[in-house]
């Protein structure tokens, strides 16, 4: 059986059965050179480790299109002897949707869709929506959307979807009653959540998904949702290909990325993390890598949560977008094509207060800072569940990911600071 679970129910804390894996008393440093190329970054991740707080922590960090730097601290789990390092399998959950963001672009550039057009052109059952008159009120109280949902709208969660990690009430048990989940995260049962059994298929979610009320008007706030995830199931109607194949033939092929799926190929098991929750002072593991749910057939490739990768094929991907969409002698999309995923693509009419992305922009399925942002414009990217985030700042040149691997994201400062304190290294 399949177990769902959300941030917030994680975040709240769980009566998980068994016993706690207590930390070790000394921690496996892993070197290289970006530990004193990047000496805040890796003091940072690797404190985790220090600390007893993860079993592992890496970074990868590039300088335009030059060999990354892979650094961190740890090994692959509590009871494991091997460290972690750049091909280590990582869940990346919601680091996803960039990629997921890209592959639509790619079909915006072969002219087989437009950015602002209706995705009712390809999914007609979405051309008549119906909207919460109260946003996570009643399912039956509603009002016809006051516009169509495009593909810009998916790209940049303006769709006005909903998500079963985010909304509450009537809203969420029907998600939840449908199965339409962004992602899996374990076989195990928790205590007081019950289960979902998501939907077999893209096709299937996205029929279920469109009998459902939208929480918002769609182009009116953002709101984080399964908008990626029902952005697969346009590009494989746009592309005619199912939607894993699209990314294989033309991301993970072109750029060597060799060491990313949606599953977890048995041979690879060796390479993979296991997914703890922090509780109490120890680390529960709620996906140990020999029994991980990643090693099972997905329902369908989940393209908002769905990918397991290692550092050193996300960095690939990462330096395709530094490189305006062209790694080594593979050029992926043209310049333009690049420049305008990571570009700001909603307006300053869309309600984002109180959201992940207040004062802030968004582009292709990741996050873009703007003129009044810290650091500036130029940065885009996005982070996952269990504790990843990976970005390109454009201004300065620079690529960072950072790996750990704990559930919620929010239970430790990890993914939190890690931006911040690259900034650091690299600002002064």
């Amino acid at each position: 059986m399949n177990m769902m679970v959300s941030r917030r129910a994680l975040l709240g804390g769980l009566a998980l059965g068994g016993a706690a894996t207590m930390l070790p008393r000394a921690a496996l440093a892993w070197k290289a050179d970006g530990a004193s190329l990047y000496p805040a970054t890796n003091s940072f991740i690797k404190g985790f480790v220090d600390r007893r707080e993860l079993a592992g922590t890496l970074a990868a960090v590039g300088k335009g299109q030059a060999a990354a730097e892979f650094f961190g601290a740890g090994t692959l789990a509590m009871d494991s002897q091997t460290p972690v390092g750049p091909d280590t399998l990582w869940r990346l959950y919601s680091m996803t949707k960039p990629v997921t963001g890209i592959a639509a672009m790619l079909l915006i550039e072969d002219g087989k869709m437009k950015l602002d057009q209706p995705i009712a052109d390809f999914l007609p059952a979405f051309a008549k929506m119906q909207v919460q008159n109260v946003p996570d009120g009643s399912i039956t109280e509603l009002h016809p959307a006051k516009t169509q949902i495009t593909v810009r709208h998916l790209l940049t969660h303006t769709a006005g979807l909903g998500y079963n990690i985010i909304q509450k009430g009537p809203i969420k048990k029907a998600y939840d009653d449908a199965g339409i989940v962004g992602g899996q995260v374990s076989r195990l049962p928790i205590p007081g959540f019950p289960p979902v059994t998501p939907a077999a298929s893209l096709a299937e979610m996205a029929d279920r998904l469109a009998q459902l009320p939208l929480v918002y008007d769609p182009g009116t706030q953002w709101s984080y949702s399964v908008s990626l995830d029902l952005l697969g199931r346009v590009i494989e109607v746009a592309s005619g290909q199912a939607f894993d194949a699209f990314l294989k033939a033309r991301l993970f092929d072109p750029l060597g990325m060799t060491s990313t799926w949606f599953r977890v190929p048995a041979s690879e098991v060796g390479r993979l993390t296991t997914n703890y929750a922090p509780f109490g002072g120890a680390l529960l593991p709620i996906d140990p890598a020999t029994s991980s749910i990643y090693l099972d057939p997905p329902p369908y490739p989940f393209g908002g949560g769905g990918l397991v990768s290692s550092a050193r094929d996300y960095d690939r991907f990462l330096a395709m977008l530094l490189g305006e969409g062209a790694l080594g002698g593979a050029r992926i999309m043209r310049p333009e094509t690049a420049r305008l995923a990571m570009s700001n693509l909603i307006d300053d009419s869309v309600a984002r207060k109180g959201t992940f992305i207040e004062g802030q922009g968004f582009g292709a399925g990741g996050r873009v800072s703007l003129a009044s942002s810290p650091t500036g414009e130029g940065i885009y990217g996005w982070a996952g569940a269990a504790g990843t985030i990976g970005f390109v700042d454009r201004k300065r040149g620079y690529r960072a990911a950072g790996y750990a691997q704990y559930m919620p994201s929010g239970a430790l400062p990890f993914q939190e600071k890690f931006g911040e304190t690259f900034q650091k290294d690299v600002m002064g």
